[in-house]
């Protein structure tokens, strides 16, 4: 479940402009889940559940060994878990590697596919990037395991260190950061953007802090949306840190009660647009069932907008190493399993 922040860690988060009466705070409101709405979402749970699963395995790709990480190269894991190679460094956003997302190995979102590689045949890391406390972000058993395999310090929003802490990451190792705060490791510049979502492990929301992520290297960008809501802070993104030349954006897990904390795929593919992005890499799908559209869907709407607003636009498979600058055509993998 992880900690609640206290000491001088709670008094930077209470000095935040984001914090007010004891929660962090969107600028732009979402709204939450009316409590009419459950028992219909929970009847809409009950059916269609085969759409919401693919009807042949996930093809899987073992990523290269032994390469390099000079140039720009994105290695999609699968849900929002990724490996941003750029300029000679290497930056893991969002690792969640065990078999759940969920506070317990019983229940919860299973994966629908094997991650495309253990954790410890990972090269080594420069800094690990986590967007907000959510399980299918957060994920305890990953995070100490990194601990143990790697060296790279923990970049977080404001009060997720204390969660890292519980688990036994040390306090040198944790880089916790508010909206617009920067902070360099290995060369690079890390810049924890808006995003309009929420936070929680347990029964209270919103005591940490959740954020997008920009890096920056010597003459290469790559901006990662986080979980959000569309909202008109992508565009100030782009134009305070834009253009980017690849960006990772979330356009999985919608509904329509939950239309302000998650982007619909149309939505996605403006944030794109908005922060001046080159290349699209859509995430947060295909890899736990975290709503009730159709499993494909999501990729299916991202592609054709993409098309519309004449997006570069890679979809790859699950450890697909996307090489930035001349990627792989769309080719609808996808489809051929739904």
């Amino acid at each position: 479940m992880g900690a609640k922040a206290k000491g001088e860690r709670l008094a930077r988060m209470q000095a935040s402009p984001q914090y007010s009466a004891g929660k962090f705070r969107n600028t732009v409101p979402a709204s939450e889940i009316p409590a009419a709405s459950i028992p219909g979402m929970a009847v809409a749970a009950m059916t269609g559940r085969d759409a919401r699963h693919p009807h042949q395995p996930i093809p899987v790709v073992t990523p290269p060994a032994g390469t390099d990480a000079e140039g720009l190269h994105v290695t999609w894991f699968g849900h929002s878990s990724a490996l941003v190679e750029i300029e000679g460094k290497r930056v893991l956003l969002d690792p969640v590697w065990s078999e759940r997302c969920s506070p317990s190995r019983l229940g919860g979102p299973k994966r629908l596919h094997e991650p495309p590689v253990p954790l410890r045949e990972l090269p080594p890391l420069d800094a690990v990037l986590i967007s907000h406390d959510h399980y299918d972000h957060l994920d305890m058993e990953t995070i100490q395991n990194l601990v143990d395999l790697q060296a790279a310090p923990f970049l977080v929003p404001l009060g997720v260190g204390a969660h890292l802490e519980r688990w036994g990451v040390p306090a040198t190792r944790i880089v916790e950061l508010d909206w617009d705060e920067t902070h360099h490791v290995a060369g690079l510049g890390f810049i924890a953007t808006p995003a309009r979502h929420f936070s929680g492990r347990g029964f209270t929301r919103d005591e940490t802090l959740w954020t997008s992520w920009v890096i920056n290297g010597p003459t290469r960008k790559v901006f990662y949306s986080g979980d959000t809501g569309y909202f008109p802070g992508f565009a100030e993104i782009g134009e305070r840190h834009g253009p980017f030349d690849v960006t990772l954006v979330q356009v999985g897990a919608y509904g329509d009660a939950w239309p302000d904390i998650h982007m619909l795929p149309e939505d996605g593919v403006a944030t794109h647009v908005d922060v001046r992005g080159g290349l699209m890499i859509p995430v947060h799908w295909a890899t736990f069932n975290l709503a009730l559209h159709d499993w494909s869907e999501p990729a299916d709407r991202t592609w054709r907008e993409a098309k519309a607003r004449d997006v570069r636009l890679a979809i790859p498979r699950p450890g697909e190493r996307v090489d930035v600058d001349n990627p792989p055509a769309v080719d609808g993998w996808w489809q051929q399993i739904a």
